[in-house]
């Protein structure tokens, strides 16, 4: 029935994009001078990204055209990277209060506002991008997420996914455990409070402060996303050692944040493009991601002598066992989050077998 209902509601809402430029080119040829012009909605899109970085910020770039085009123009959108109009970590605030109708950027980022938040981008060794999406469009992840936002006036969707990142750029080994006391890392989320817990500290910068912290020294070490977007960062500038997998993010899911006002006062044809734009670029963001990653990890290892390395079986081992004890913790922070965690591990209980008998199954035969 879901399936259905999407394909019946995008159908809908493209026709009716559709409709209206034909309509608008009707009436230029046949001379309606008198004609009163269609109303052009306008919002404003703020982001956390830094203007045009590729993957994240183009990903709100493309938000804002596709809205553009499959409204016919009848919506138009003006982007504003992180620090245009509002900084990027109160992005969640801007859409909240109306100072922007929508916005883009990644939910763990508002576990101040809920601790549920971070269930929605990723969570350490939980679901890959293909299992995210399964959870939020045909398990209950979504309307979980929106119940989550509903106090705020906010409608999330999800808008776009990176895959597994790596686990990040460091300025020393890690070899074991004991390398991880004490450390410094910009790490948000979930992961960040299994670092604490494994004797790091976790710091919370936004993505166009990391090169500096870490070349001055006021962190030892930075995830970020992947060699996609770290190449462009320049991060090999600034840390030797890059260390997979990453166990922090397996499969970080992008949000549109959506105005609930703002979405209710469109006619039903442009709500249903808003929404469905944001599925759209859902699906393009991990395709680009998995086509860009390998091109710019050939680049760091050839031309600039970066050295990845995985991180030890044990260091892995124990961060699997402290992220299970995290994650309990935080489930009982409040009757919500204790609902979305349930169901967030129900559903990876559930889809692990299948994902270990086909996809995994198939990567080992390949090799």
């Amino acid at each position: 029935m879901r399936r259905r209902d999407f394909i019946r509601t995008f159908t809908l809402g493209a026709g009716a994009a559709a409709l209206a430029g034909c309509n608008g080119d009707k009436s230029k040829t046949a001379g309606h001078a008198d004609a009163k012009p269609a109303e052009v909605i306008k919002w404003k899109m703020v982001t956390t990204w830094p203007k045009n970085f590729p993957g994240l910020g183009t990903g709100a770039e493309n938000l804002a055209r596709l809205i553009n085009e499959m409204s016919g123009g009848r919506i138009e959108v003006k982007v504003f990277a992180a620090g245009e109009l509002v900084p990027a970590l109160e992005v969640f605030d801007a859409v909240a209060r109306g100072t922007a109708q929508i916005g883009h950027g990644g939910a763990y980022y508002w576990k101040a506002k809920h601790e549920a938040t971070q269930f929605f981008t990723s969570v350490p060794f939980g679901l890959t991008a293909q299992e995210m999406n399964a959870w939020l469009f045909y398990g209950d992840g979504l309307a979980l997420w929106q119940e989550v936002y509903a106090p705020f006036g906010l409608i999330p969707m999800p808008c776009g996914n990176t895959g597994v990142q790596m686990a990040g750029w460091f300025n020393k080994e890690i070899n074991s455990l004991a390398d991880l006391k004490g450390l410094k890392m910009r790490i948000p989320g979930l992961g960040g409070e299994v670092l604490r817990r494994a004797g790091g500290t976790p710091v919370n910068l936004p993505g166009g402060e990391l090169f500096t912290a870490l070349q001055s020294g006021t962190i030892d070490a930075t995830e970020w996303v992947g060699p996609y977007n770290d190449l462009a960062f320049g991060l090999y500038k600034a840390a030797k050692y890059y260390y997979a997998p990453g166990w922090q993010e397996p499969g970080s899911t992008m949000e549109a944040i959506i105005n609930k006002q703002a979405l209710e006062a469109l006619p039903k044809d442009l709500q249903s493009i808003v929404l469905n734009a944001c599925k759209v670029v859902n699906a393009d963001m991990l395709a680009e991601f998995m086509a860009r990653n390998n091109q710019a990890l050939e680049t760091l290892k050839r031309e600039h002598g970066v050295q990845v390395r995985n991180l030890p079986d044990d260091v892995i081992a124990e961060l699997k066992k402290l992220s299970a004890e995290v994650l309990a913790e935080v489930a009982q922070h409040d009757p919500l989050t204790k609902k979305v965690y349930d169901s967030f591990i129900a559903f990876r209980d559930r889809v692990k077998p299948w994902t270990d008998a086909s996809e995994v199954a198939f990567l080992k035969a390949r090799g």
